[in-house]
This record gives C-alpha cells, structure tokens and sequence, in this order.
C-alpha cells in the first residue's frame, strides 16, 4: 500500500518469483464474479466477499462497439502516473488502458507476462548478483510509431532511481537496487543488474503496481519529466488513445487506437467525468455512467440497488481508509503527541458510522501493509489503535502541553490543528465532525478546512498544508515494495513527512526475502516501526462497492486483478 485514493475511494533465487505474499484474499472464489464465496479461515468478522466481480465474459459473447462512460473524482494536472504530482487515482484510471504494463494481475496477485509488451522476463543469479532479462514484443510501439525498445527502460530506470533529485518519481521502490540498465542480443532486450536482491521485481513497469512504462522522449530529463505529461498526454502505446481532453467539460476522451497490435479492443470510447463523489450515484441512476467506485457511502449504494438494469460489483479489496497526520507541523513533529492524537481517536465509532448501511462489517485495521484477511496479517500497534484518552491525556502532558480551560498550551501556544478534507465527500465531513469532537475531549482545537475536490491533493496534500486529513491509501499485490514510497522516510508519495530507518531497514528486508515467511516477519516488523511513528492511523479495509450496468463486462471490483481493457464491453 502507499498510493493515495482520492477522497473516498501499495535475497537472491534462481529463477526468482514473486513471493505470494500478495495482497490476495486467502480462500479466493474460482469463478471470476458472481456472489459471496466461502468464508476467509482465519478472518474473524470479515465479510463472504469474492476476490473479484467482474461479470467475466470471453469476447465472442460481447459485442463490437459503444461507448464506457466513467467517473473520477479530478481533472489533474500532472497527467504521468510515476511523477510524486500524479500518484492519485484519477490519473491511475486514466492512465491504464493508454500506457504499457509488462505483466497482467489476477484475482490471488499473481504475476504473468502480458504478451503484448513482454515476449518473457526471467531472474537468474551471475556472479553472486540478480539479474533480470526483459525480452520485449518487438511489434510493441508508441503512438508516433518509435518501437518501444531497452532505452525506454534505461530512461524509466534513470528518472525513478532517486540517484538525480531534480527527477520526482511517486517511487523509487526497486529501481533504486539497480546498479544498471545495458542493450541485451538486440534493441528489444534489456538486460537490469540489480546491486542487492529484489524480490518483487516484476512490480516494475506494471500497472497493477500502478507503475506503468513511460517513453524515453518524454522522462529522460527531470524537465521533460515534470512538463511532459502536465496538462497533456502527448505519447500512448496501448489499446487506447487519447482523443480530447477537455478542462471545460472535466471530461477525458478516450478513442481505440487502430495502431494497436494486440486484440482489438470492442469498445469504440471510454469518456472519463470528473465528478465529486457524491454526484457519482445521482449520475449512474440517471444513465450518465456505466460504471463507478460508490466506496463507503451508503446512498449511493442504496441507488446502485434501486436503479433498473444494475449491479453491485463487490469484492474484497486491498485499499485501506486511513487519517493521516503531518509530522511537518509544529504541533504534530513530537512523535509522543502524534501517538496521542491515535489514542484520542475512537475509531471504532467513526467505522461504524462510515460502513453504516453497506452490508459490510466494522472491522478496525491494525495494520499499515497487510489487510485483515491477508497471509500473515497481526495486529503490531503495541496499544497505539486502543482507544484510550486517559492515555492520550497523559502523553500530552508528558510532551509539554498542558490543559489550560478547555485547550492544551505549551509555551503560549494552543494545541489547534487544521483538518482538511475534500467537499462533496459526505463520509469525510463525517470524520471531520467526530474527530473534532473526539480531539476536543482531550483539549485539542481542531478547525476543519473544506477543500475543492479539485485542489484537495494538488494544493493541500501534496503542498503539506494540512495537519490532518483523510483519504484512501491503495494496494497493491507487492507489500512490500508497493508500501515503501508512502512510509519510508525519502518516499516520493510520503505525505506524513516523517518515517524511521527501523522501518525503512525492515521493508528493504521483505523486499529482498527469499522466502514468504521471512518477508511476512519483515513486513510485520516494519509495521510495528511504523505505529511508533504514528503518522498514518489505519481506520478499516475498503470495500470494494462498485455500480454496473448489468450488461457491463469484464471490469468491476478487481480486488487484486488488473482490467484488460481491450476486452471491456457489453453482451450482445
């Protein structure tokens, strides 16, 4: 987990695998869709969810042509999803069918090359050290024609190393271990030697990791790398095209690309609205979408059910709800104080009251990288997710800052902070109300700031200018290298602003684990450093609660799979 969701909505073998410590659901259904599988063993409390709801079809069932109209929640600027400005879900969504991913995703995270970039990839020890060998589909190109080759990953491997600080990748995660990036027999082949062993290699250049390829020409300067994607999309190279994007409208018009080399995709467009969330189901019951991401949020839910010729996809996800703190405010740099901030929060309360009405239990999340019903889970906050404001009160006093009337003050300073959250998202103005609320009964001021959906990331969070706020953090079905760049102290989509080199240490060691119970204890150990940072407060397990139209195939809930979207459309 690490990437962001905007508003409601991350040593050495031979032939190295990916270890399956995949964010998977463990007792998964087999079927691709359909109703509630068997209970999860070991997840006491959580819900009989499929690992995915699609409405799987082949395409010879679909038929040829229409137009997929979906929602997100802002028109962004920065437009590349691996630039630290375009780590949110709207740019994510856009981005993926226009963009190369080397490896497709399914229902358990496991990995299998996409034939339409990647003829193979394989891992292989020389000389004591990890070599991977990409061998590329030499009929793969961009979309002014250049044939995507071993330069392409040169320049994706320069810009994301962290090597060049003027570069700003959402993460380095993987890309900082390699030592180099040389032509293999021909232009098609890329030969990466890594320095230290990286398990999860084949998170690179995969969109289910939300890392897709992007063209050398436009990300081998730190120049081209923050220009070349803002307010624009110039290069594709995927089933896809962009046709028009529009600012006017909020609207992002895809068209399928006839250059594409792969199966053609049936549908003729898909048409992303930017939209609050809160719009997104009055929008979907009148017929203006076909599909969206309802999350926790109970009225719309209870529009998907009431709308004719719908369905609710739902699945178990690997998205977290989560109340971030920035450590980078005078009032919140003590760690002590942040960790009372947690005790002071009663989560509990606020989970009930966000899942209210979703048919989904109330189950806290004791965990920073592992979801509830997810090999090796364990709950390691060492007391910091107890709701204890007796506890809280004494921190506080022991930081200094002591109850003066109704608010704490230290050196004649209040203890007041300002909880941004995004407008149009009900189920944050409800966090905001009882956190407030909760904060006040151990004598902190808290002022709520409403932001415009469309600024909530590019002119508070991303800017640092909050001292709480709430969103959706995403997974992925790497732990570890797809947690790294949200909690490690120099990670590009780190929005706490604070970390530990104990954390940092334990994720390089599940990383480069050889085996699953290693990373699985590596993992672990990271997320107890990370509570004792007390910089990100997990509040509970997204659902996974989409609106379809009914005839709607192949995309929905995913859980941990990836949409391919050339075989996207609706049944005959």
């Amino acid at each position: 987990m690490g990437r962001r969701r905007q508003h409601h909505r991350t040593a050495l073998l031979a032939g190295l695998t990916v270890l399956t410590l995949s964010l998977a659901l463990c007792s998964c259904s087999s079927a691709q869709g359909g109703d509630a599988a068997d209970a999860l063993p070991g997840a006491t409390g959580m819900p009989k969810l499929t690992s995915i709801d699609v409405n799987p079809h082949d395409r010879a069932q679909l038929r040829q042509g229409g137009t997929l109209n979906l929602a997100i929640t802002q028109f962004s600027h920065q437009w590349s999803p691996i630039h630290a400005d375009g780590s949110e879900s709207s740019t994510i969504d856009v981005t993926k069918p226009l963009l190369p991913t080397f490896f497709r995703s399914d229902a358990a995270g496991t990995q299998t090359a996409n034939p339409a970039y990647l003829q193979e990839a394989h891992a292989e020890v020389r000389d004591g050290r990890q070599v991977v060998t990409w061998t590329l589909n030499p009929k793969a190109h961009w979309s002014d024609g250049t044939p995507i080759t071993w330069r392409d990953i040169e320049a994706n491997w320069r810009a994301l190393n962290g090597r060049n600080p003027a570069f700003r990748p959402s993460s380095s995660t993987g890309f900082e271990l390699v030592a180099s990036v040389e032509r293999g027999k021909d232009d098609f082949q890329a030969v990466m030697t890594f320095d230290q062993p990286f398990s999860e290699w084949q998170s690179m250049f995969n969109s289910a990791a939300n890392a897709p390829l992007l063209p050398a020409a436009k990300v081998a300067t730190p120049e081209l790398f923050d220009s070349a994607y803002l307010d624009a999309i110039p290069l594709t190279a995927g089933p896809f095209k962009v046709e028009r994007l529009d600012p006017a409208a909020q609207t992002v018009t895809l068209v399928a690309d006839p250059a594409w080399w792969g199966d053609k995709p049936l549908l003729d467009r898909i048409v992303f609205h930017a939209m609050a969330p809160a719009a997104m189901g009055p929008a979907f019951a009148k017929g203006e979408l076909d599909l969206f991401d309802n999350g926790p949020d109970p009225a719309g839910y209870r529009a998907i059910k009431a709308t004719k010729g719908a369905a609710v996809r739902r699945a178990g996800g690997p998205d977290f709800r989560q109340i971030t703190l920035n450590a980078r405010t005078p009032a919140l740099a003590d760690p002590t104080v942040r960790q009372a901030v947690f005790q002071a929060i009663n989560r509990d309360a606020l989970i009930r009251s966000d899942l209210s009405g979703l048919d989904w239990p109330a189950v806290p999340l004791n965990n920073h990288l592992l979801v509830a019903n997810q090999n090796g889970y364990r709950d390691n906050s060492l007391g910091l997710s107890r709701f204890d404001p007796a506890e809280a009160a004494r921190k506080l006093d022991s930081a200094g800052w002591k109850l003066d009337g109704g608010v704490r003050r230290k050196d004649g300073r209040e203890l007041s902070l300002r909880m941004v959250v995004p407008a149009g998202v009900p189920v944050a103005q409800g966090e905001a109300v009882a956190v407030t609320r909760m904060l006040k009964d151990v004598g902190i001021e808290v002022t709520t700031v409403t932001a415009a959906a469309n600024e909530f990331f590019d002119r508070y969070v991303d800017r640092a200018d909050f001292d709480l706020t709430v969103y959706a953090l995403l997974g992925t079905p790497f732990p570890a290298s797809g947690s790294r760049a949200g909690f490690a102290q120099n990670g590009g989509a780190n929005h706490v602003g604070a970390g530990s080199a104990a954390a940092d240490a334990a994720l390089d060691r599940a990383a480069a684990a050889t085996d699953a119970a290693t990373a699985s204890e590596a993992v672990n150990q990271a997320d107890g450093e990370l509570w004792k940072v007390a910089g990100v407060l997990p509040l509970y397990q997204r659902p996974q609660l989409y609106g379809a139209r009914a005839d709607l195939a192949n995309i929905g809930a995913e859980g941990l799979s990836d949409i391919v979207w050339e075989n996207v459309g609706f049944t005959r």
